[in-house]
Formats: structure tokens, C-alpha cells, sequence
């Protein structure tokens, strides 16, 4: 029998009672598969390194269950009461949790302390169907240890599970006419087990998430897989309204129907909020009884009878409210209750994040499109550009494109003045105009690039910042000389700064020859140019030099030259737009000159519109960045170049 904390003994029928049904239960000082699961469980629910199922026998105590005990104590699975902190849980039939059992009367002189190097100690009882106390669930850590109150919980909640299995093996032990009641013990171990998985899962999927969207679509999935809803919603509090967060992959019509709504109004949701409680619907007489008949619609929308509306907790009032729904009547147990409470607390730490992360990823796309150039006015010249940031919110990319006048020497017009060929195409601009930019004097020379900075970050943003400035006074520094030359020097003061940058570009000079446009270039490892003749021919401007890059020795770089006649059109593009998961970035080339094609009589901001909705599609993955040129029509007045945003 096991020493109680006070020093007595069990009485002599009970521990007859408890024996009994340790002995029913058939385990003993060997490994059993429940049991190891478990003590896994609670190992990796409450995070310490040992986890016992420990059940007491008069002269020893058993290890069925366990994980992370070292030898020689792990190869007998057993060790004498000497070394037992159960035998108190068993002696008291209550829990016996200790931040230290070195500071405790009740245990610092055991030899578990010196032996085992226990420190920190949670118990539970393992009972069976009579109450009789058969050992412990516990968790062991090696050093002082605090315990949470939800670590308490969860260890509770896996030792009433690991009871109820107990219980299952008593009942099967004792014959036929305990069948019905082992088979409710097994539902009710399946289903708590299956809710404590939930929470492991939770806990874990959830902590990768980093948008909103993310979120959404992890909750249903979490919630699904246990307890087979119709319907998985999330409604968050935003600036003093309900906001519904749509599926990222399933529409339903209620999430844009009744998308928005008061606190105030009568749907569960809202009376959740506001009580901050659980809020059920068992079935739609309640819900046409309590509720508004604009609840009534939006949940008849869904083919909805019953919910559960958790509110999901924080320090300030909760955010928001996570949704069950069923087609049929339902009554929710306490262990769902559980289960999803447990979700919604986990729900709400992942919506916090995904709002600071969208925040941040907000204030990044701002800064970066406040470094992107205001397009010049240029006469005889229409220029459009476009910059959209990839849809998935954590994609804040290095791409840039650039518009500047350049003074030239009068000694290197000549070198301009050479036979070309002809020219080239347009890109897109946003929805306004912004602050207007000087426009390029006659004669002068235009300076334009697009380009990648390689990352997909706020830092590649801020590299993109450095290299565009440091490009733009490249040019303004060589006078006269080629795109080539200019790309040299900007690859020079990288080495010299060292910055640590690389990508890929194109930077290009444009001047004016009559109607037609002298273009010269130089492509450092960027997508090819896209060049759309008068006479409706395509061509792609293949030649190109390797990507610039800090670590790599400068290449000989070389220009391009090319006419650009009227009714041509030049289209400079980032990788974004071609690009894709499984696909073939050639296929995407292809796609995107057989829309310049099609639509080559738009004008440029609605030519760029065109290609990105049908090249790029809705859920681009990457930034991209497209710049159009096309010389004006004889007649027209100079337009002035916008950006979007």
C-alpha cells in the first residue's frame, strides 16, 4: 500500500478495490502502445522531457506508458516507491502539481530528486469506473517550472482521456454485460483524444500563418477534420464593425451579402462579442425565436440549422468570433466546447499576428511605391508604367522601374545618328495622376530601366531603394555614353561600397530621331524585351548580358540599338508577370506577346491593364513591374506618364 502525504495507509478494502482494478486493467512494467501514445502527447502538449503513465502496485510503480526516462529506469520501465512522487497523487486522490519537489515537505526527501533528477512535477489520477485511483498521468521536467493554468487543463484533460481508456479495458475484462458501457468509454477517449490532437494541431498550424487568409482557410480546415461541420467562419472586429473574412477557396454568398454588421445586431455572432461567451444555435426554431430575420437569412443562405459562436479572446476584448455551422440540428458536448475553445484561443493569436504582419507588409508596399518615378512628360513619346506587389501579402518585392532626362554632349549625338531597325511597345498607369515630373527638353536624351532586385523582402526593397538611385546617378554622371557603360559604373560602386546586391535589369536611351525614337539598351540577365512592330510582327529582343550580382566579377557588357518607329510598341516587363508555378517561363513570354498583339491599339495604361489581367492573372505570386513605350501620334500632345499603385 502507498504511503499517504500525512504518513497513514489506504484503507485495507480500498486498496483491495484499487488492485482489483489495476489488475482488471492488465498493464504492468511493459510497454503498452496507448499508453506511450499518451505520455507523447504529453510531452509535446505541455513541452517537458519526461512523461510518464505511472500506475502504483503495492511494492513498486509501472511504466506502461513513457517517454523521454533514461536508463536503467527506462529498460525495467519501473523503479521502487523510493523513487515514486504517485504514490501521493494516489494517496491523496488529488492532483499534485510543484514548480520544485526540492521545496516541498511532502517530497524533497525522495530519491527521484537525486536519481532521476526530477525537479518539476504535474500528477493526475487515472481512475477507474468506482473512483479507485490507479496511478498517474504526469509530466517531469528537469528544472523549476511554473505550470500555466492551461497546462494544468490540458494534463487533466489527457488524463480523463487515459482513464476513459483504462475504464475500456476494465469493462472488456468483466464480461458481455459491460459491453455497452466500454463502448461509450471508447467514444468518449476517441473524442477527447481527437480534441487534444486538435490543440496540438492548432497550436502548430497555426503558428506559420501569416495572413489572414491563411488563417481562414487553416481554422476550417482544423475544425472539419474533428467535428464534420457544414460551415467554418471567422468574423473579426474591425473599426467598430463585424467583418466576415472570406474563403479563400469556396464563396459562400453570406460573406459578401451580410459582410458587414453591428455589434449591436441580432445575430449570434455579435451576441457572442458582445457577452464575450459562447453563443449556440441548437436548431433554426431557436434561431428564428432570438435572432434577426437578417440572421435568419444569412444562416439559411449557408443551409444552416445549428452553431457554436466562440469569441476569440484577448487582453483588450476579444477580436472577433470563430463559427461552426451544421446542416442539421446539433447539440455540442462539453468536450467540443472544449475543442473549439481551445481553437479560438489559438485563432486569435494567429489573427493578432497576421494583422501586425499585414501592417507592416502595408507600410512596406507604400514605401516602395513611393520610390517608383513619377514619368516624364516627353514630347512625341507615350509612356505608361505599372507596379503591382505580389497578392500574397508577405511577397514585398525588390522590382522598380525609372524615367530621367539626361543632358548629352553635343560631340556624342553623332554616335546616335546610326541606321536602326524598327520598334516597340506600351505599359499600363495607375488609377490617377500623381505629382507631374519636368518635363524632357527637345533634344535630350531619356533614360529608362526596369529591374529585379533577387529577393522577395522588405530588405530587397530597400536594396532596390539604393541601386535606383545609385543607377540614376550613373547616368547623370556619363554623359554621352551608352546604357552599357552606365550599368559598368553602377556595377563598380556595388564592389567598392560593398553593397550586397544582385538581380537583373535593363537599362535603355532613348532620343528622339523625327517621329521615330533612337532606342539603345543593355540587358543584364532580365526577361527579353517584348517588341511589337508597325506591321503587327512581335519580336523578342533576345540578346543579353549575365545578371549583375556583388559577388561576380563585371561581365563586358555591350548595347543595343533599335528604331522605334510610329505605331510601334516597346514593353519592358519583370519576371512577375511571365513566371509561374508549373509553367514554363517561355509559355508565359508567349502569352504575353500574343496579348500586346491583340490589344495593340489601346492606349498604354489600358494595353498594361489588359496584359496583367490576362498574363499575370488574379493571384500573381510575385511583384511586377511593366513599362510601355510608343511614340506619339503626330498630332497628339505630349502625355504625361503616371504610375500605379
Amino acid at each position: 500500500m502507498a504511503a499517504g502525504p500525512g504518513g497513514g495507509r489506504e484503507a485495507p478494502e480500498r486498496e483491495q478495490a484499487r488492485l482489483r482494478g489495476l489488475a482488471e486493467a492488465g498493464l504492468t512494467a511493459r510497454s503498452d502502445p496507448d499508453m506511450d501514445r499518451f505520455a507523447r502527447m504529453v510531452a509535446r502538449l505541455l513541452d517537458v522531457p519526461v512523461a510518464l503513465v505511472s500506475l502504483l502496485e503495492p511494492e513498486r510503480q509501472v511504466f506502461p506508458g513513457m517517454v523521454g526516462l533514461g536508463d536503467p529506469w527506462a529498460s525495467c520501465r519501473e523503479t521502487p516507491l523510493t523513487h515514486s512522487l504517485c504514490q501521493y497523487v494516489v494517496a491523496s486522490r488529488e492532483p499534485l502539481v510543484l514548480a520544485d519537489v526540492r521545496a516541498d515537505d511532502l517530497t524533497r526527501d525522495s530519491l527521484a530528486i537525486p536519481d532521476m533528477g526530477l525537479v518539476a512535477y504535474a500528477g493526475m489520477p487515472l481512475t477507474d469506473a468506482r473512483g479507485n485511483v490507479l496511478g498517474s498521468l504526469c509530466a517531469i521536467d528537469s528544472v523549476i517550472r511554473e505550470w500555466t493554468g492551461r497546462e494544468v487543463q490540458d494534463l487533466a484533460d489527457l488524463a480523463e482521456a487515459c482513464s476513459a481508456e483504462l475504464r475500456l479495458r476494465i469493462a472488456n475484462r468483466q464480461g458481455e454485460e459491460a459491453r455497452a458501457a466500454a463502448d461509450e468509454a471508447r467514444r468518449a477517449a476517441e473524442q477527447v483524444l481527437a480534441g487534444a490532437e486538435l490543440q496540438l494541431r492548432a497550436a502548430e498550424e497555426l503558428t506559420g500563418t501569416v495572413s489572414l487568409l491563411d488563417v481562414r482557410r487553416k481554422v476550417r480546415e482544423l475544425v472539419s477534420g474533428l467535428l464534420k461541420p457544414s460551415y467554418v467562419g471567422l468574423v473579426l472586429l474591425d473599426e467598430g464593425e463585424l467583418r466576415r473574412v472570406p474563403d479563400p477557396d469556396t464563396a459562400h454568398a453570406v460573406e459578401t451579402l451580410f459582410e458587414r454588421y453591428g455589434p449591436q445586431d441580432a445575430f449570434p455572432t455579435a451576441r457572442a462579442l458582445r457577452e464575450r461567451r459562447t453563443v449556440t444555435v441548437p436548431d433554426r426554431a431557436h434561431l428564428v425565436e432570438w435572432y434577426s430575420a437578417e440572421a435568419v437569412a444569412a444562416y439559411d443562405s449557408l443551409g444552416l440549422q445549428s452553431a457554436v459562436c466562440v469569441p476569440l479572446p484577448a487582453v483588450r476584448g476579444p477580436l472577433g468570433v470563430l463559427v461552426t455551422g451544421w446542416a442539421e440540428p446539433h447539440r455540442t458536448d462539453l468536450t467540443e466546447y472544449a475543442a473549439l475553445s481551445a481553437v479560438a484561443g489559438y485563432t486569435a493569436q494567429a489573427v493578432e499576428r497576421a494583422v501586425f504582419l499585414d501592417d507592416r507588409i502595408d507600410v512596406a508596399h507604400q514605401l516602395q511605391q513611393a520610390m517608383l518615378t513619377t514619368l516624364p512628360e516627353v514630347d512625341g513619346l507615350d509612356m505608361a508604367a505599372v507596379y503591382l506587389p505580389a497578392v500574397s501579402g508577405e511577397m514585398v518585392g525588390g522590382d522598380w522601374y525609372d524615367a530621367i532626362p539626361l543632358s548629352v554632349a553635343p560631340q556624342a549625338l553623332a554616335s546616335l545618328s546610326e541606321p536602326l531597325s524598327s520598334a516597340a511597345p506600351s505599359a499600363v498607369s495607375g488609377p490617377g495622376p500623381v505629382a507631374a515630373a519636368p518635363a524632357v527638353a527637345a533634344g535630350s536624351t531619356l533614360a529608362i530601366t526596369v529591374g529585379d532586385i533577387t529577393g522577395h523582402d522588405i530588405h530587397a526593397a530597400a536594396v532596390m531603394g539604393q541601386v535606383r538611385s545609385m543607377l540614376r546617378q550613373a547616368a547623370l554622371d556619363h554623359p554621352g555614353q551608352g546604357p552599357a557603360a552606365v550599368v559598368a559604373a553602377l556595377e563598380r560602386a556595388v564592389a567598392h561600397l560593398p553593397l550586397e546586391a544582385g538581380g537583373t535589369l535593363i537599362h535603355a536611351h532613348l532620343r528622339r530621331q523625327g517621329p521615330a525614337w533612337h532606342v539603345s539598351w543593355t540587358n543584364a540577365g532580365h526577361p527579353p524585351p517584348l517588341l511589337l512592330h508597325a506591321d503587327g510582327r512581335v519580336e523578342e529582343l533576345t540578346v543579353h548580358d549575365a545578371l549583375f550580382h556583388h559577388a561576380l566579377t563585371p561581365p563586358d557588357r555591350a548595347d543595343q540599338h533599335l528604331r522605334l518607329d510610329p505605331g510601334a510598341t516597346l514593353l519592358l516587363y519583370t519576371d512577375g508577370l511571365v513566371e509561374h508555378r508549373r509553367a514554363n517561363i517561355d509559355d508565359g513570354i508567349a502569352r504575353a506577346a500574343a496579348s500586346l498583339l491583340a490589344h495593340r491599339g489601346m492606349p498604354l495604361p489600358e494595353l498594361l491593364s489588359r496584359l496583367t489581367r490576362e498574363v499575370a492573372g488574379p493571384h500573381n505570386s510575385d511583384d511586377i513591374v511593366l513599362m510601355a513605350l510608343r511614340p506619339a501620334a503626330q498630332a497628339a500632345p505630349p502625355t504625361a506618364g503616371t504610375r500605379a499603385g
